[in-house]
């Protein structure tokens, strides 16, 4: 049994619900190995939540909708009132081959679920499943997000809110494997947890001619080769050392043919920031740096920035709480020692709506070859990640609910 009964009323028992959350293992790799065959891209989800939705429905007890065309919402409502807590996972996969020479490897070519998203989906079917069955136990309502579109800005998160998931939400949560953590290890980072992920774009235009008379010129290589170096002095020289910052190029584009200077070159890449001062300020910094390299060698420019999803910022109060309850829940060796990541991630979008916590689940096991890092072609999760990360989620919702 997974109820005690206080005054005629069943209420939910963790330490009864938290084996038959293990229990699950086994179906959590089931769906989690379907998800990863039939992968499909950002806001492409069609089959994927078509597939979800039939999961839920077949579960019983759940008000299953979908708030967009590739997206779905699962609302469990308790047979006592208490608190609104919504789960959050994302269910989106990306662009890459896998190498992976597994059974359940992908079956669409260039397209993977290299980031963990599977799992995620597979652990909050396995909450919902778990407390389903309980629903008469549970006080208040649980929702739980299926969320398409976390890898490609806008992102799906801003959409389902524009739907109007969060209404009423009290508190959210959401978790994340981490294969840079040790197979069942709980990482919970109170405050800025992950940055925001902006892009930036330069165009550098010279004066294309022939590559023997390059006097006769403007080479926009040649000056995109300094505007990249040149760019790495914003993050080193103009920006307290103590003040997180990444500024990256991860493009560049020129040229067609060897005898050629080309007439422009493209750059593009990342920046990555914590604090919303700096976040502004960081755009100004670069251009600066782009006019002066080109004006000195005669080119031109265009520059834009384009905003990403906002820093993951854990709320204090909910971190400290579920720090004590993992400690005494299942030990305080579980609990990971982190620092933030300069990734991204839209769960930020419903930090804005209500409290919100982000976690991290360790996947990495290094005997299977599971530590390989997120969106690398190789990408495998140990699946005993799965029934940890279950048991983490099961109990923070029954934490929350209160």
């Amino acid at each position: 049994m997974t109820m005690t009964a206080t005054m005629d009323r069943p209420v939910l028992n963790l330490a009864a619900l938290l084996p038959d959350a293990a229990a699950l293992a086994p179906q959590l790799s089931v769906w989690r190995r379907h998800l990863h065959q039939h992968p499909e891209l950002a806001f492409q989800e069609h089959a994927t939540s078509a597939w979800i939705a039939a999961q839920l429905q077949a579960m019983g007890g759940l008000v299953v909708t979908r708030p967009t065309p590739t997206s779905v919402m699962a609302r469990l409502i308790g047979g006592m009132p208490g608190r609104t807590v919504a789960v959050r996972a994302d269910i989106d996969a990306l662009p890459i081959q896998e190498e992976n020479a597994v059974p359940y490897c992908s079956t669409t070519d260039g397209v993977m679920h290299a980031c963990g998203h599977d799992g995620h989906t597979s652990m909050l079917l396995g909450l919902a499943q778990l407390l389903a069955t309980h629903r008469d136990a549970v006080r208040g309502e649980v929702r739980f997000f299926f969320q398409h579109a976390e890898e490609l800005a806008p992102g799906g998160a801003e959409e389902m809110i524009a739907a109007g998931v969060m209404a009423g939400v009290e508190v959210v949560i959401g978790v994340h494997l981490w294969s840079q953590l040790p197979t069942g290890q709980i990482g919970l980072l109170a405050g800025a947890a992950m940055a925001a992920p902006d892009t930036f774009t330069c165009t550098i235009t010279g004066r294309g001619g022939h590559a023997a008379l390059p006097h006769d010129s403007v080479d926009p290589i040649a000056v995109g080769a300094q505007v990249v170096t040149a760019l790495q002095q914003v993050v080193s020289r103009q920006v307290n050392p103590l003040e997180p910052l990444v500024v990256s190029v991860t493009q560049f584009h020129a040229g067609t043919t060897d005898n050629v200077i080309p007439n422009s070159a493209m750059l593009s890449g990342t920046i990555r920031t914590f604090d919303a001062t700096l976040r502004d300020q960081v755009p100004s910094m670069m251009e600066r740096v782009i006019r002066g390299v080109c004006e000195a060698h005669g080119a031109t420019y265009t520059f834009r920035v384009e905003r990403g999803y906002r820093p993951v910022v854990n709320d204090p109060a909910v971190t400290a709480q579920l720090r004590t309850l993992v400690t005494r829940v299942f030990g305080a060796e579980r609990l990971a020692t982190m620092t933030p990541l300069m990734v991204g991630e839209d769960f930020s979008a419903y930090q804005q709506h209500a409290p919100g916590v982000f976690a991290f689940i360790g996947s990495g096991n290094p005997q299977i070859d599971s530590t390989f890092p997120h969106h690398h072609p190789q990408f495998d999760l140990d699946e005993a990640a799965l029934s940890a990360g279950l048991q983490y989620l099961t109990a923070a919702t029954v934490e929350l609910l209160g």
